[in-house]
């Protein structure tokens, strides 16, 4: 999937000179040495340890020499130039913010997690009491997926995924790059709202399309929650009045317990949806790994 990857990144960024830094976060597949002998005029980066999202990128930046930096999950595809197209939004725009893209899945459909809104206490409260999975595409029940709207516009967001995120190098080493703090999930979130902070508006540019697979890096889909949800408590932890917090982690607590205990009764009466069950049942059950966030 990366060797796919970087094929595409050299097949369809044309225009616009560039270099690629890759660090290997201590994978065992073969993928170094693959990357080595496919690729020589990558940048490969070895790690002895799984660094995370956040460090392995803030490894790779002290490389780079661009104006810009772009951040890039190894599970993406990029069409139609999209580099490029970001990269020229970029200068039109000045340069002086955070640009996102538009992401598919693998099946081609329009992914929502390209952007998202800043996390609050509306946003925790109607995810605890199930309003999201209720009203998916609402955008008064599910404010942070942004409604219905398609990413096919431009438009001033909070939030820009790390999977395909350009930035500015000097305002990337201005910011001080991701918060080690985050492992997986919630760096690139804390990233764009310490940035708009200091007045950068993060903005999305649908002409710049890329794949993205998502998730093929964490195979058990428990795990990959916990992590989502530690980012998440870290995030607020960081952003939020403190007498907030505590509320946004009940809540997250008790919209877990209640699709665990939904899922069980649907799969009582269906006879199926086992796999459900026991993953709701895994993260209620590791709640104490999430609760407090990352440490």
């Amino acid at each position: 999937m990366t060797l796919e990857c970087l094929n595409s990144v050299f097949d369809q960024t044309r225009s616009v000179k560039f270099e690629i830094i890759v660090v290997d976060n201590n994978s065992n597949d073969g993928s170094f040495a693959a990357i080595k002998k496919n690729y020589s005029t990558v940048h490969l980066v070895e790690s002895k340890e799984n660094l995370g999202f956040a460090r392995a990128n803030n490894l790779a930046s002290k490389y780079a020499t661009g104006k810009y930096l772009l951040l890039l999950n190894p599970d993406t595809v990029i069409l139609d130039g999209a580099i490029e197209k970001l990269v020229t939004f970029a200068e039109s725009n000045g340069g002086e913010s955070i640009y996102g893209g538009r992401t598919l899945n693998g099946k081609r459909e329009i992914e929502k997690s390209s952007c998202w809104g800043r996390p609050t206490p509306w946003s925790f409260f109607c995810y605890g009491v199930g309003l999201t999975s209720v009203f998916r595409d609402s955008a008064l029940f599910n404010p942070e997926a942004y409604g219905n709207w398609q990413r096919d516009t431009v438009r001033n967001v909070d939030i820009v995924s790390g999977c395909f995120l350009l930035i500015r190098k000097s305002m990337w080493d201005g910011l001080g790059g991701f918060d080690p703090k985050f492992f997986m999930y919630g760096e690139e979130a804390d990233l764009c709202m310490r940035a708009k902070n200091i007045g950068v508006q993060p903005i999305i540019c649908p002409r710049a399309t890329i794949v993205h697979y998502g998730g093929a890096s964490e195979k058990v889909r428990a795990d990959m929650m916990v992590r989502l949800f530690k980012g998440k408590i870290s995030l607020i932890q960081r952003h939020w009045l403190g007498g907030w917090v505590p509320f946004g982690v009940f809540m997250y607590m008790y919209g877990t317990l209640l699709r665990y205990c939904l899922c069980s009764i649907m799969s009582w009466l269906s006879k199926n949806n086992a796999a459900s069950v026991a993953c709701w049942k895994e993260i209620w059950q590791r709640r104490d790994e999430w609760k407090n966030g990352y440490q």
